[in-house]
């Protein structure tokens, strides 16, 4: 007998292939830029055109580690990685955004020594053209993944996605900057729109690596937090908790983890405690509707502090001041 799919799993396994096809894409047209703008270098002999291909290099390898990290991501966890393994994400993120560094480093150095010793340029309207097909094309693909990568909370996705518009950006320039010298016929402008670009690079990868040092160091959401604490006070003004405290949560990839301590009546059967508790944890549940969410809560009786002997000693509840 064949079995049936559960319903709550179709949801994640579509987004799970709408991933893969979205990172397949991403590896195809990386190779299709880097051969397309290393032609157009070669056949022109622009510092610009040559600087945007160096970042096609940095852009290609960056997306095979993105691909692998997307792939690790989706594992199971196991008995090394209980939690799973999204956290590659961050590390994804900074790896790209380290990444995109080295290549506005690179961009910078090579526009300095062409205004220093100008440049020797030839053919410039099959670059235009040419770069100009290829950026459109860069537009459509990081728009795609971004939109994917938001949809599936995929943060690989998106950061490929965004170091694609960047290479869009970078393209865009180029174009702006070959246009500039094929018409006017100043040269200096090539390695100038070169530096340009690099700085505009720059401000990317800041970006990045800022979203994943947030990540690899937990950053709680402020509104994710704020909400959370808003429906735990709801539950208690209903009635179906007394209190709670020491919240916290976690995201990991698609997966948030989220851990409490709800209080009830010291009388009240142990059953009904968690009949309600499993109540309030599904309206949390429902806060993050396009996430894995993970509940763990801890029930206890209202008098606390007399149900733990004197050594008992709780960590800090670091959202106490938010709910006051």
């Amino acid at each position: 007998m064949d079995s049936v799919q559960p319903s709550h799993d179709k949801p994640k396994a579509e987004a799970e292939r709408a991933r893969r096809r979205a990172m397949a894409a991403s590896l195809l047209v990386s190779f299709l830029m880097l051969v397309g703008k290393l032609t157009a270098a070669s056949l022109t002999g622009s510092t610009a055109i040559f600087s945007d291909a160096a970042e096609s290099v940095i852009h290609l390898f960056a997306t095979g580690f993105a691909g692998f990290s997307l792939w690790y991501a989706s594992t199971p966890p196991d008995v090394d990685h209980p939690y799973g393994h999204g956290k590659v994400a961050y590390f994804a993120s900074a790896v790209e955004g380290t990444l995109i560094l080295a290549a506005a480093a690179s961009i910078a150095w090579m526009a300095v020594q062409d205004l220093l010793t100008g440049p020797a340029l030839r053919q410039l309207d099959v670059g235009f053209f040419l770069i100009g097909g290829l950026t459109a094309v860069n537009f459509a693909l990081g728009k795609y993944l971004v939109r994917v990568g938001r949809r599936t909370n995929s943060l690989i996705l998106v950061s490929n996605g965004e170091h694609v518009l960047t290479d869009m950006w970078t393209s865009l320039g180029v174009l702006v900057g070959v246009g500039l010298v094929w018409v006017t016929g100043i040269r200096w402008l090539d390695p100038a729109v070169g530096l340009l670009v690099a700085a505009n690079i720059v401000w990317t990868a800041t970006g990045l690596l800022r979203r994943s040092v947030y990540g690899l160091m937990d950053e709680a959401d402020r509104e994710a937090s704020a909400a959370l604490l808003e429906e735990l006070g709801a539950a208690v003004k209903e009635g179906r908790i007394a209190s709670f405290h020491q919240v916290r949560h976690r995201r990991s990839g698609d997966q948030v983890w989220i851990e409490y301590h709800l209080m009830f009546p010291g009388d009240m059967p142990i059953h009904e405690a968690h009949a309600r508790s499993h109540a309030v944890e599904n309206r949390v549940d429902a806060l993050f509707p396009d996430e894995d969410v993970h509940v763990t809560a801890h029930l206890e009786p209202r008098r606390h502090d007399e149900a733990h002997p004197e050594e008992h000693r709780e960590p800090s509840d670091p959202l106490r001041d938010v709910r006051k």
